[in-house]
This record gives C-alpha cells, sequence and structure tokens, in this order.
C-alpha cells in the first residue's frame, strides 16, 4: 500500500504558499528557514503530498541540552549525575492550514524522534517548545511532560517515543 505522503529533507521546493494560521511560523518558513540552515543551526523537514507536491507541514530540528533539575525526580534516580543530558529539539513544526486534521503533528514528530533515536549523536529526549497553552496541551496528550522551570517546553524521552509516536511515513 502506498502513502499519500512522504517526508523529506527541505530543499528548493517553493514555499510560499504554506500557510499554517500562524503569521509568525508562516515567515519564518518562507523567509528565515534556510538562513537557519545555512548557519548550520537546524534541519528542516518536509512532509510532502504526493499527489500535488505540496508542502503539507514542517519542522525543525536542532540539538540541545536538558537541565537534570528540570526532569522528574524518578528519571533523574535513573541517570548518572551529569549537570544536563542531550536532546533533540523541535523547535518549529506546523501543518498548512489545507491538511489539518490528518495526522500529519504526529507523524512529524513521530519523524523527529525516529531521527534523534538513528543519530549518531546521543539524545536522551525529544524536547517541544509551544507556541502557546493549546500547543502545550496538544503535546502533553500524546505524552509529552513539561520541563519544572519551562512550562512552554515538554521533553518525551526517546525510549518512550516507540509507545507515543508513529515513526513511519504518514498515511
Amino acid at each position: 500500500m502506498t502513502t499519500r505522503f512522504r517526508i523529506e529533507l527541505l530543499g528548493r521546493r517553493p514555499r510560499s504558499t504554506f500557510a499554517c494560521g500562524d503569521a509568525a511560523l508562516d515567515r519564518y518558513f518562507a523567509e528565515l528557514v534556510s538562513q537557519d540552515i545555512r548557519r548550520g543551526l537546524a534541519s528542516c523537514f518536509v512532509v510532502v503530498d504526493k499527489a500535488t507536491e505540496r508542502i503539507a507541514g514542517f519542522y525543525t530540528l536542532a540539538a540541545t541540552s536538558i537541565a537534570v533539575s528540570d526532569l522528574p525526580d524518578e528519571m533523574v534516580r535513573r541517570l548518572p549525575r551529569y549537570p544536563t543530558v542531550p536532546a533533540a529539539l523541535v523547535g518549529r513544526l506546523a501543518i498548512d492550514l489545507g491538511f489539518k486534521r490528518q495526522g500529519l503533528g504526529r507523524a512529524l514528530l513521530g519523524n523527529a524522534a525516529a531521527r534523534a533515536a538513528r543519530s549518531e549523536v546521543a539524545a536522551y529526549a525529544l524536547v517541544v517548545d509551544a507556541a502557546n497553552g493549546a500547543a502545550a496541551a496538544y503535546y502533553a496528550a500524546i505524552g509529552f511532560r513539561p520541563l519544572a522551570t519551562r512550562a512552554t517546553s515538554l521533553f518525551l524521552p526517546l525510549a518512550l517515543v516507540a509507545k507515543a509516536l508513529p515513526t513511519g511515513d504518514p498515511a
């Protein structure tokens, strides 16, 4: 069975028609993401509708770290006594308005987690920065937990990703 979408690195595909309804995210994707890629600050992945070749969504992925003091005590007990642990950061994630409610957000998060888990650079968790309360609630419903001192940043240990997120191509 073939899937309707594929996820790939952002290339030279047109981005000007992408509209998620958040002006800051739309501007970032249309005008600024290429600069972050060139500077080595983030990688950008897109989900593409195979029938139209239109970008249906995107996310950025970068390295970060989590202060151990921001993690719940039950997790800290299982970790070495380091001040921080490595993580992968989904800094921005957006779905075009024409493709909402098709599970693409979860598929992109699953793809990000799978990439982080497969990387030769170690990461303990996937971190997301929620743009607002609704986004934070969305991530929490999937299984992400807030960091103690950064309520809009949530994390999910990569060891738990397989239970929470799809890691294959979206349907």
